[in-house]
């Protein structure tokens, strides 16, 4: 333990010109005084730290010493593509490994190039939850991610809406986090341990809810990936299977073009629409379309296309449109 928070010390000062003993300690979450006895440990063992008194001083390095000790641990050199996205990594876990990496890349960095870390970080931000949520990462997260990295086979319970908690042995292979919500892309365990099952043998690979896992036991056992597996591939083609599998009803309406243009906004699913409004036939004399628009539920119809008033009107189905003229008279007399 001691070992690496003195390899962070070096790597800090290395980063940065002077630091003072409160800064090292708020970045090694230690005591100043526990900084000041591994300043001097660092000196015993021939690393030229110096420290200067006074207003302006602080610890700093000599004669422009660098350590050697900049390689990147496998796990720090995976997650540093994932820096930009540090909620993300403090739910998974990895918000240590990622710190370290982020250091030692600034250390093996020319003195002109220091800056270029906290530039991007000033430049860029990853804020993934949509608004007026407030996300909880789920309490296994942690230990699904670590079976995800470790290539492990894992038994988890899993909690069905409306039916039975089952259990499940999985090959973990990869981890989504969407709209704040974490998902797990995982296929059944089948064949002998670190031997590829035959594809004959398996399911497919299937999309896993974090927050209805109840247990999860990482085994021993490593699976072997299927190299022909692409995540950003398979949860694109996913999540448009998904958002299309749900709209199982149509409407047929004539919307005013402010109505077209609003009408991707009022809609949850803007390809549906987009789509619709291209396969639409000419508008008529007052620049009015009709068109054909995929829907998940009347339901849920209503309460999407109320919001656009007058410039949408509701065709079909009839119990739909009446629905539509009802809630029109109740909002006349209202303010009548």
């Amino acid at each position: 333990m001691r070992a690496a928070r003195l390899i962070k010390m070096v790597l800090l000062l290395q980063a940065r010109p002077v630091m003072t003993a409160a800064e090292l300690g708020r970045e090694l979450e230690v005591s100043e005084r526990t900084v000041t006895r591994d300043a001097q440990a660092l000196a015993e063992a021939g690393v030229p730290v110096h420290a200067d008194r006074g207003r302006a001083g602080g610890y700093r390095l000599v004669g422009g010493y660098r350590t050697r000790l900049t390689g990147l641990a496998r796990s720090e050199a995976e997650v540093l593509f994932l820096s930009g996205v540090p909620g993300a990594l403090r739910e998974m876990g990895l918000e240590d490994a990622a710190s370290a990496a982020r250091l030692k890349v600034s250390a093996a960095l020319l003195p002109s190039l220091r800056d270029a870390p906290s530039a991007a970080a000033q430049r860029f931000h990853l804020d993934a939850p949509g608004w007026w949520q407030e996300p909880e990462a789920p309490e296994l997260l942690p230990a699904v991610a670590e079976a995800v990295w470790d290539d492990r086979r894992v038994r988890v319970g899993y909690r069905r809406p409306d039916r039975p908690e089952v259990e499940r042995d999985l090959e973990p292979y990869g981890l989504i986090l969407k709209a704040g919500v974490w998902y797990l892309c995982a296929r059944a365990a089948t064949g002998r341990p670190g031997v590829p099952a035959d594809p004959g043998e398996r399911a497919g690979f299937r999309v896993y809810r974090l927050d209805r896992f109840t247990a999860v036991a990482a085994g021993e056992d490593r699976f072997v990936r299927d190299p022909a597996f692409d995540l950003p591939r398979f949860w694109a083609e996913r999540a448009q299977e998904f958002a299309r599998s749900v709209l199982r009803e149509t409407v047929r309406v004539r919307v005013s073009p402010a109505g077209a243009a609003r009408l991707p906004y009022a809609v949850a699913d803007h390809g549906a629409v987009r789509e619709a409004l291209e396969q639409t036939g000419a508008p008529d004399v007052n620049g009015w379309l009709t068109l054909t628009l995929p829907v998940e539920s009347q339901d849920v119809a209503f309460g999407q296309l109320l919001g656009l008033g007058a410039e949408l009107e509701v065709l079909e189905p009839p119990e739909l449109r009446a629905r539509f003229a009802r809630n029109a008279r109740a909002l006349r007399e209202l303010y009548e």
